[in-house]
């Protein structure tokens, strides 16, 4: 492999004509190592490119023992290459992982705080800060200073030293890979920040275009600060608008009195679900109440539309009343049935046997222990049948 790869030599190149040099299987997904590359493959926390290699998706790529390994979708033949890179998804990694060095350059350098972890994810980046935690305050304070820098359109170039001359550079961290040897490749953003860093990036920080810290959480002894750059933060501040216009339409309110809005909803909302439950224990009771005087040692009812909850309520009602009593309840709700099956402790009925019986009619599943069975069936077509098995005792 080349010593400069083409996404290092410009990594604002979106395609390439080169050559394979190599095919080959890992774990049963093709691969091949090409003479050149636009591809970027994953490592120092930024996550592969992705394109495609003479037509076909270029899934993963990964540094093998010296070697890139582009995983392919399907495997192609041995000749030349003609590479397509996936430009929006590198364009966004650029944005967010030159975030990351701008980010973490001014929170040590204004605030002394050390970034010690990153993470670029799929939605959301982060970094970890050796702080034991960051009022509002201080993260507006750190984003303003983020923007002066973005706007100062800073230069930003990478430039390979060696191992000698690198000791003799203002560099801001010299964490290197395990095992590295010879020259190491410095990126640096003009008056602000000197980093060893393998990725790709852009030419001046105003392409980052914009970036918003989001909010953060403890971790260990530090601090995850969650941030996104450029058109992530577009993107993110379209979506809210859309969501909001929803919001206001749903809730009937501006902006500004969503959120009370929504909390004198909520507020309805339980009190309503109290008071529907108040209601459902009272139809419990009267039910209970005249099923209960029902004559028979079984008492068994289909109710449309209940739950289980509701199921049991009555149950313990009706065997609270008479403990003689066994209970067959049924409801049908939610495209498929449910069935409780409880006995009062005068009662002769072996509730586990019966049970079982009904879940092998029903071709439902369910289980239980004692004097109570209950269960799941697709649908109660059968229940008739299930009923049949109920052996009452005579009185």
């Amino acid at each position: 492999m080349i010593q400069l790869p083409a996404y290092e030599r410009d990594p604002f190149a979106t395609s390439l004509e080169t050559r394979i040099l190599k095919r080959g299987e890992e774990n049963g997904r093709p691969f091949v190592v090409l003479e050149d590359t636009v591809f970027y493959p994953e490592g120092g926390g930024q996550p592969c490119d992705f394109g495609t290699v003479n037509g076909v998706a270029v899934v993963d790529v990964q540094k093998r023992a010296g070697e890139l390994l582009h995983l392919l979708a399907a495997a192609i033949p041995e000749g030349p290459a003609s590479l397509k890179l996936d430009w929006a998804r590198r364009f966004d990694h650029m944005q967010q992982h030159t975030g990351q060095h701008l980010l973490t350059a001014v929170a040590q350098d204004q605030f002394r705080w050390e970034t010690t972890a990153f993470h670029l994810g799929s939605q959301v980046c982060d970094i970890e800060l050796d702080a034991p935690s960051i009022s509002p305050v201080d993260m507006e304070r750190l984003e303003e200073a983020v923007a002066a820098e973005i706007r100062a359109h800073r230069e930003i170039s990478a430039r390979w030293v060696s191992p000698e001359a690198y000791g003799q550079e203002p560099v801001r961290s010299r964490g290197l890979p395990e095992g590295h040897t010879g020259d190491i490749r410095l990126v640096q953003i003009a008056e602000v920040d000197l980093n060893t860093c393998g990725g790709t990036h852009l030419h001046h920080t105003s392409e980052i275009e914009a970036l918003k810290l989001l909010g953060t959480e403890s971790i260990r002894s530090g601090t995850r600060l969650f941030y996104v750059a450029g058109g992530r933060a577009r993107r993110r501040l379209g979506a809210h608008e859309q969501r909001n216009a929803a919001l206001r339409t749903l809730l009937g309110a501006p902006d500004e009195d969503l959120i009370p809005a929504l909390q004198i909803k909520l507020e309805q909302l339980v009190a309503l679900e109290r008071r529907c439950r108040r209601l459902e224990e009272e139809v419990a009771e009267h039910l209970a109440t005249a099923l209960a005087a029902r004559p028979g040692a079984l008492v068994e009812a289909h109710l449309e539309g209940r739950d289980m909850a509701f199921l049991q309520k009555l149950a313990k009602g009706i065997l609270g009343l008479d403990s003689t009593k066994a209970v067959f309840l049924t409801a049908d709700g939610g495209g498929q049935g449910i069935f409780l099956l409880s006995a009062g402790e005068g009662s002769a009925l072996d509730v586990p046997e019966v049970g079982k019986a009904m879940v092998a009619i029903l071709g439902a599943k369910g289980g239980g222990t004692g004097k109570n069975f209950q269960g799941k069936a697709p649908n109660l077509t059968a229940r008739a049948r299930a009923l049949a098995q109920f052996q009452t005792p005579q009185g």
